[in-house]
């Protein structure tokens, strides 16, 4: 994912949509980078204005300043990721690997985020996991994945 779906396990991810729900006013998918502190600190995370910051800059993606629900999904398992147990990894891969292929496809992907109401384009998918690729192989494996995970 661009980097921005470092990846959490299904029950983390209906969570995450909750609180980043109730934080989106306008209902259009994204929530303010003011915003973002409030609602990482109601799902127990304690970021400094600092890391805040340095967060938003890796996963704004698109540059326009909000956080869509793929980015916040990056941004909390960047935050989670030093606490990850291998198990932890494992079974959150499972969740977008669903015909165990050992891979994450585009496609596997996309049905993930759709299942959570998530209409992302194919270029968006595909640029997220060129990021997540980090043996530019073309493909994510878990290694790249976990090693995503724990960085």
């Amino acid at each position: 994912m661009s980097d921005n779906g470092k990846f959490l396990s299904e029950e983390q991810i209906m969570e995450y949509k909750e609180a980043f729900t109730l934080f989106d006013k306008a209902g259009v998918g994204e929530i303010s980078t003011k915003e973002l502190g409030t609602v990482m600190r109601q799902l127990g995370q304690d970021p400094s204005e600092k890391e805040l910051e340095d967060m938003i800059t890796e996963v704004d993606a698109d540059g326009n300043g909000t956080i869509d629900f793929p980015e916040f999904l990056t941004m909390m398992s960047m935050s989670l990721a030093k606490t990850e147990s291998d198990a932890d990894i494992a079974a959150a891969f499972k969740v977008f690997d669903p015909k165990s292929s050992g891979f994450i496809s585009v496609s596997d992907l996309k049905a993930v985020l759709s299942s959570l109401g998530e209409n992302c384009s194919d270029e968006f998918l595909n640029s997220m996991l060129i990021a997540a690729d980090a043996d530019n192989d073309g493909k994510v494996s878990y290694q790249d994945f976990a090693s995503m995970v724990k960085t």
